[in-house]
This record gives structure tokens, sequence and C-alpha cells, in this order.
């Protein structure tokens, strides 16, 4: 079964090995990062895969950018 994780990401053990992909479809989110770092502008990323909106590249961004998001742990001394 799969579970929205972020507006327009989910996961489902039975999509892309239970990666997180943009909602309904097959596209990993790591696909979207790596389009992006490679050059690709969110236009052409639309145009070569047009079930794909500018909303869920971006929200594939803001997934990858709370994901990476980890808590400060600081000593006191």
């Amino acid at each position: 079964m799969a579970s929205l994780i972020h507006p327009r990401v989910s996961v489902d053990p039975a999509v892309c090995g239970g990666r997180p992909v943009i909602a309904g479809t097959r596209v990993r989110v790591s696909d979207v990062l790596d389009m992006l770092a490679g050059g690709a502008s969110v236009g052409e990323i639309v145009a070569d895969f047009p079930y794909v909106s500018a909303e869920d590249v971006a929200a594939a961004l803001a997934f990858a950018a709370r994901d990476t998001d980890h808590p400060v742990v600081t000593a006191k001394g």
C-alpha cells in the first residue's frame, strides 16, 4: 500500500523498490534530483516527463531538503 510521505511524494514497497517517487508515477525523487544536478531545467524535466509537473519537481526538492535535515546535538560542559 502506498503512503504519502510528503505532498506529491509517495512510497510503495511494490513501486521502485519502495523508494520515494512522485505520487502516481514511477519517477523516483532521486531521478528528479539527478536531472536537476546535471543541469536540466524544470521545464526540460516537465517536457521529458509530461506526467510530472513543475509542482512535482518542487515537491521533490522540498522532500529532499527535509530528508537531509538532522537535529543538531550540542554537549554541555
